[in-house]
């Protein structure tokens, strides 16, 4: 199969890593595809409340993300770098034969799918960014964020999932998580804990905030349609939302009232409105 525009140019061992992928199927001629990239302790269910909807704009392909779900969870640091996962996500795009793919990313896989864009823009025809940032670019800040990331790492392994998804369900940020009703907040628990604890030890340590590049100096050239997506009451990540609209060309701004840090699962009737209108507009 001939390469595609910016594909990497050799087998890479970031690239024999095969993400674990849900795939409608190649879209009809002309259409879109729809890359799905999960946050930190998902994996491609967590798109279900949105993804029925999202199909009415394209053929959908939900990617576990190295570490988590279905996908492989190796040892070694190095296949779990910010680049490394970027050439993962190019392959599976390969693999399906897949020139050019719209990214939709939530907190982590949206950093990721910024990480895609940056290095790879040829391949991407836009970007829809839930609860995403571009990194931290703050040296110290990214330093102690390597420090906060490599203790939770550290501990993770040290207790086990079990006890990290109860801790990390009650922080803040997941809030209006814990107002959905009862069946929905076992399903989310249930799948955060498919994970396994070197996969998140792991992806903390080589794709956190603090270890990534920051990208805030690449933004103005990414001139592909952008929606950037916060939760009304995620007052940090509508700030960040916000700085990145005054530097992406080509970026619309959608604040999700009654929605913390994951409104795709809390408010998804508000979320599928707020994408479509943007697919409208573009």
């Amino acid at each position: 199969m001939a390469a595609r525009p910016g594909a990497a140019s050799g087998p890479r061992e970031s690239e024999t890593i095969e993400l674990h992928a849900d795939w409608d199927g190649p879209p009809p001629p002309g259409g879109r595809t729809l890359v799905l990239l999960h946050g930190f302790t998902g994996d491609a269910a967590t798109w279900d409340p949105v993804r029925e909807g999202l199909r009415r704009w394209g053929s959908t392909l939900a990617l576990d993300l190295i570490g988590h779900g279905g996908s492989p969870a190796p040892a070694a640091l190095e296949p779990y770098r910010m680049e490394a996962c970027v050439a993962q996500v190019l392959a599976a795009l390969e693999r399906r034969e897949i020139g050019r793919a719209w990214l939709v990313g939530y907190s982590l896989g949206g950093r990721v799918a910024l990480s895609v864009a940056a290095r790879h823009p040829k391949r991407v025809a836009g970007l829809i960014l839930e609860s995403a940032s571009p990194g931290l670019a703050d040296a110290a800040e990214r330093a102690e964020r390597v420090r906060e990331d490599e203790a939770l790492a550290a501990d993770i392994l040290a207790h086990g999932v079990p006890a990290f998804v109860a801790r990390w369900s009650e922080r803040p940020m997941f809030g209006d998580i814990q107002r959905l009703p009862p069946e929905r907040q076992a399903a989310v628990r249930a799948q955060r804990l498919r994970n396994s604890a070197a996969g998140l030890a792991q992806s903390l340590r080589g794709m956190g905030s603090g270890a990534m590049e920051p990208l805030w100096e690449r933004l103005a050239a990414l001139d592909m349609p952008a929606l950037l997506l916060a939760g009304e009451e995620d007052g940090k990540f509508v700030a960040i939302a916000r700085q990145m609209q005054a530097l992406l060309p080509q970026a619309r701004l959608g604040v999700i009232s009654a929605a913390r840090h994951t409104p795709h699962l809390t408010q998804p009737a508000e979320w599928l409105r707020q994408v479509s209108g943007f697919f409208e507009s573009v």
